[in-house]
């Protein structure tokens, strides 16, 4: 047993202090629970807010329905009632052969090689793949933070700063071991939603082998600004398919200053693999992603 000590601090900035020097933090205890609008316009989840607590806050819900959705298709009832925004997007993968200490697995241990590339890998990613690692990401609401081009509020022993969510979340590369871009010390304090342009239709849609507590094999968050029957802006992500969650701009390239239409859904879902890696077991991925994403635009296009 590795000898430690435990330090109860009453704010952020204290427990900045005491993970100066190498310090974990255990999450808990901290003003960090609070959902409210920006001056601006957009949305400030606290990083210890419950997946319950955001998925039916008001704010969450008439906002930006895509974040609500992705977190009641996530998990279990008892565990969104415990698991905090913070916590989830700090998840690790749910691959087998990572949970499987008897495996090869570079994430785990670096450099042992990666059991899944020659494995059943039915599961695992298509997109942002590399030699050292094909493991997913497995969180909902990550997609719809990523479609949002949210941001990752962190505090520090340099003070806050601010990283896009794009960049919070690493791609294996070479270095699959190392999974979010927080430096020595840092602390999640919040993620913060930006202004979109309005009026904004979204949704989240989520395919998976089972209705009930089950990881996405596909899954998609789409967030539309349409007027005067023209799409302005897209924002779109996908899940299930990506060692994080995938951006597809894409698609959302194919979609703005278009009007909405079946054929249009088609053609720019056709974009949703591009650059695909798929492996021996999950090549149907490629089909499914693209069946996903045009369904998601339509259900979302369509709306009233």
């Amino acid at each position: 047993m590795y000898p430690f000590s435990y330090t109860k601090v009453s704010d952020t900035r204290e427990a900045v202090n005491a993970g100066r020097d190498g310090g974990r933090y255990i999450a808990g205890g901290l003003p960090l629970r609070e959902v409210r609008v920006t001056e601006r316009g957009g949305l400030r989840i606290g990083a210890l807010v419950s997946m319950a607590e955001a998925a039916v806050h008001p704010k969450v819900r008439t906002l930006f329905p895509v974040i609500s959705q992705a977190l009641e298709l996530s998990a279990s009832a008892q565990l969104r009632n415990m698991a905090t925004i913070g916590g989830n997007i700090m998840q690790r993968t749910r691959c087998t052969y990572f949970r499987d200490v008897s495996a090869d697995c570079n994430k785990r241990d670096p450099g042992s090689g990666c059991a899944a590339l020659e494995g059943v890998n039915r599961t695992h990613a298509i997109l942002g793949t590399s030699d050292d690692c094909v493991a997913t990401h497995p969180s909902d609401v990550a997609v719809a933070f990523a479609a949002l081009e949210a941001r990752v509020q962190l505090l520090g022993p340099d003070g806050e700063r601010h990283a896009p969510f794009a960049d919070f979340l690493l791609r294996p590369g070479s270095t699959p071991n190392r999974e979010q871009a927080l430096r020595q010390g840092e602390l999640i304090t919040a993620v913060e939603i930006p202004a979109l342009p309005r009026p904004l239709k979204s949704g989240y849609l989520k395919v998976r082998d089972r209705q009930s507590y089950e990881f996405a094999l596909t899954s998609a968050a789409v967030a539309l600004h349409v007027r005067g029957e023209v799409i302005r802006d897209a924002y779109v992500a996908a899940g299930g398919v990506g060692t994080v969650p995938w951006k597809l701009p894409a698609v959302e390239e194919a979609l703005v200053g278009e009007r909405p239409s079946d054929r249009l859904w088609a053609e720019a879902a056709g974009r949703a693999a591009d650059g695909a890696r798929p492996l021996q077991h999950n090549r149907f991925k490629v089909e499914l992603l693209q069946r996903t994403v045009e369904r998601q635009l339509r259900t979302v296009g369509d709306s009233k």
